[in-house]
Protein backbone atom coordinates (compact mmCIF):
# COMPACT_ATOMS: atom_id res chain seq x y z
CA UNK A 1 0.00 0.00 0.00
CA UNK A 2 1.18 3.46 -0.56
CA UNK A 3 1.87 6.25 1.80
CA UNK A 4 0.42 10.09 0.90
CA UNK A 5 2.73 12.36 1.94
CA UNK A 6 0.17 15.69 1.66
CA UNK A 7 1.56 18.93 0.49
CA UNK A 8 1.03 22.25 0.29
CA UNK A 9 3.03 23.93 -3.09
CA UNK A 10 3.29 24.56 -6.35
CA UNK A 11 3.71 20.91 -8.20
CA UNK A 12 6.38 22.44 -10.64
CA UNK A 13 8.66 23.37 -7.89
CA UNK A 14 8.65 19.10 -6.80
CA UNK A 15 12.03 17.82 -6.25
CA UNK A 16 10.86 13.92 -7.54
CA UNK A 17 11.47 11.54 -10.02
CA UNK A 18 7.77 12.60 -12.19
CA UNK A 19 4.93 15.11 -11.96
CA UNK A 20 1.64 14.32 -12.76
CA UNK A 21 0.16 16.92 -15.70
CA UNK A 22 -3.35 16.91 -15.52
CA UNK A 23 -3.46 17.22 -19.15
CA UNK A 24 -6.56 17.64 -21.87
CA UNK A 25 -6.87 14.86 -24.91
CA UNK A 26 -4.38 17.01 -27.19
CA UNK A 27 -1.49 17.03 -25.37
CA UNK A 28 -0.42 20.44 -26.38
CA UNK A 29 -0.84 22.65 -23.15
CA UNK A 30 -3.75 24.53 -21.83
CA UNK A 31 -4.80 26.21 -18.48
CA UNK A 32 -4.44 24.74 -14.99
CA UNK A 33 -1.89 22.59 -13.62
CA UNK A 34 -1.19 21.52 -17.48
CA UNK A 35 -0.02 25.35 -18.61
CA UNK A 36 1.86 26.00 -15.47
CA UNK A 37 3.69 22.63 -15.85
CA UNK A 38 4.56 23.63 -19.74
CA UNK A 39 5.39 27.52 -18.71
CA UNK A 40 7.98 25.95 -15.99
CA UNK A 41 8.89 22.94 -18.01
CA UNK A 42 9.93 25.10 -21.32
CA UNK A 43 9.08 24.01 -24.71
CA UNK A 44 11.24 20.65 -24.76
CA UNK A 45 7.62 19.28 -22.90
CA UNK A 46 5.89 20.12 -26.11
CA UNK A 47 7.81 18.76 -28.54
CA UNK A 48 7.86 15.95 -26.79
CA UNK A 49 3.79 15.67 -26.24
CA UNK A 50 4.20 16.49 -30.21
CA UNK A 51 6.25 13.31 -31.13
CA UNK A 52 5.48 11.34 -28.46
CA UNK A 53 1.18 11.68 -28.86
CA UNK A 54 0.32 13.28 -32.20
CA UNK A 55 -3.16 11.98 -32.24
CA UNK A 56 -3.26 13.45 -27.83
CA UNK A 57 -4.62 10.78 -25.27
CA UNK A 58 -7.86 9.02 -24.90
CA UNK A 59 -9.51 10.32 -21.58
CA UNK A 60 -8.10 7.76 -18.04
CA UNK A 61 -4.85 7.42 -19.99
CA UNK A 62 -1.62 8.56 -19.19
CA UNK A 63 1.82 8.67 -21.00
CA UNK A 64 5.17 10.16 -20.14
CA UNK A 65 7.24 13.09 -21.59
CA UNK A 66 10.51 14.34 -20.62
CA UNK A 67 10.24 17.37 -17.95
CA UNK A 68 12.72 19.65 -19.56
CA UNK A 69 13.79 22.42 -17.25
CA UNK A 70 11.47 21.28 -14.32
CA UNK A 71 13.57 19.29 -11.09
CA UNK A 72 11.58 16.39 -12.04
CA UNK A 73 12.81 13.92 -14.39
CA UNK A 74 9.77 13.15 -16.47
CA UNK A 75 6.07 14.32 -16.91
CA UNK A 76 3.63 11.57 -16.48
CA UNK A 77 0.40 13.40 -18.56
CA UNK A 78 -3.05 12.16 -17.38
CA UNK A 79 -6.42 13.29 -19.62
CA UNK A 80 -9.63 13.02 -16.70
CA UNK A 81 -12.76 13.31 -16.99
CA UNK A 82 -14.56 16.33 -17.72
CA UNK A 83 -17.10 16.51 -14.98
CA UNK A 84 -18.40 20.12 -15.96
CA UNK A 85 -18.90 18.73 -20.04
CA UNK A 86 -20.66 15.41 -18.28
CA UNK A 87 -18.18 12.67 -18.06
CA UNK A 88 -19.05 11.89 -14.41
CA UNK A 89 -17.85 8.15 -14.84
CA UNK A 90 -15.19 8.03 -11.30
CA UNK A 91 -13.87 4.66 -13.37
CA UNK A 92 -12.13 7.27 -15.32
CA UNK A 93 -11.07 9.17 -13.03
CA UNK A 94 -9.43 6.35 -10.89
CA UNK A 95 -8.18 4.84 -14.06
CA UNK A 96 -6.34 8.31 -14.38
CA UNK A 97 -4.53 7.68 -11.05
CA UNK A 98 -4.06 3.85 -11.49
CA UNK A 99 -2.27 4.98 -15.36
CA UNK A 100 -0.28 6.88 -14.13
CA UNK A 101 1.31 4.88 -11.23
CA UNK A 102 1.67 2.13 -13.53
CA UNK A 103 3.94 4.59 -15.72
CA UNK A 104 5.81 5.35 -12.79
CA UNK A 105 6.52 1.75 -12.43
CA UNK A 106 7.49 1.13 -16.09
CA UNK A 107 9.72 4.32 -15.84
CA UNK A 108 11.78 3.03 -12.75
CA UNK A 109 10.45 6.56 -10.46
CA UNK A 110 10.78 6.38 -6.96
CA UNK A 111 9.00 9.08 -6.10
CA UNK A 112 5.70 10.96 -8.01
CA UNK A 113 3.95 14.04 -6.89
CA UNK A 114 0.32 14.23 -8.13
CA UNK A 115 -2.30 17.45 -8.15
CA UNK A 116 -5.88 16.98 -7.55
CA UNK A 117 -6.98 15.43 -11.39
CA UNK A 118 -10.23 16.71 -12.67
CA UNK A 119 -10.92 18.94 -9.93
CA UNK A 120 -9.96 22.28 -11.45
CA UNK A 121 -11.52 23.83 -14.36
CA UNK A 122 -12.83 20.05 -15.25
CA UNK A 123 -15.02 20.69 -11.98
CA UNK A 124 -15.01 16.99 -10.28
CA UNK A 125 -16.10 17.76 -6.94
CA UNK A 126 -13.20 18.48 -4.59
CA UNK A 127 -14.35 16.10 -1.63
CA UNK A 128 -14.94 13.09 -4.54
CA UNK A 129 -11.56 13.84 -6.19
CA UNK A 130 -9.62 13.62 -2.91
CA UNK A 131 -11.84 10.37 -2.06
CA UNK A 132 -10.77 8.85 -5.36
CA UNK A 133 -7.15 10.35 -5.31
CA UNK A 134 -6.65 8.43 -2.01
CA UNK A 135 -8.54 5.06 -2.90
CA UNK A 136 -6.55 4.86 -6.15
CA UNK A 137 -3.27 5.88 -4.82
CA UNK A 138 -3.51 3.53 -1.75
CA UNK A 139 -5.03 0.88 -3.32
CA UNK A 140 -2.77 0.38 -6.13
CA UNK A 141 0.66 -1.50 -5.88
CA UNK A 142 3.66 -0.08 -6.83
CA UNK A 143 7.24 -0.12 -6.70
CA UNK A 144 7.57 3.49 -5.56
CA UNK A 145 9.18 4.95 -2.29
CA UNK A 146 7.22 8.49 -2.12
CA UNK A 147 3.54 9.16 -3.21
CA UNK A 148 2.49 13.42 -2.96
CA UNK A 149 -0.68 14.94 -3.39
CA UNK A 150 0.23 18.53 -4.00
CA UNK A 151 -2.86 20.82 -3.32
CA UNK A 152 -2.52 24.12 -4.84
CA UNK A 153 -4.31 26.07 -2.20
CA UNK A 154 -4.63 25.88 1.87
CA UNK A 155 -8.39 24.42 1.54
CA UNK A 156 -7.54 22.03 -0.38
CA UNK A 157 -4.62 21.06 1.15
CA UNK A 158 -6.73 20.93 4.89
CA UNK A 159 -9.71 18.90 2.79
CA UNK A 160 -6.94 15.95 2.22
CA UNK A 161 -5.26 16.19 5.15
CA UNK A 162 -8.88 15.71 6.53
CA UNK A 163 -9.80 12.77 4.95
CA UNK A 164 -6.31 11.12 5.23
CA UNK A 165 -6.89 11.29 8.78
CA UNK A 166 -10.61 10.05 8.57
Amino acid sequence: MNTITPVLGDITQQNVDAIVNAANNAMRGGGGVDGAIHRAGGPAILRDCIARFPHGLETGDAGWTTAGELQARWVIHTVGPNYAAGQRDRALLLRCYRRCLEVADELGAHSIAFPLISAGVYGWPREDAIAVAIEAITGTPTHLDEVRLVAFSRDTHDAVLQQLSG
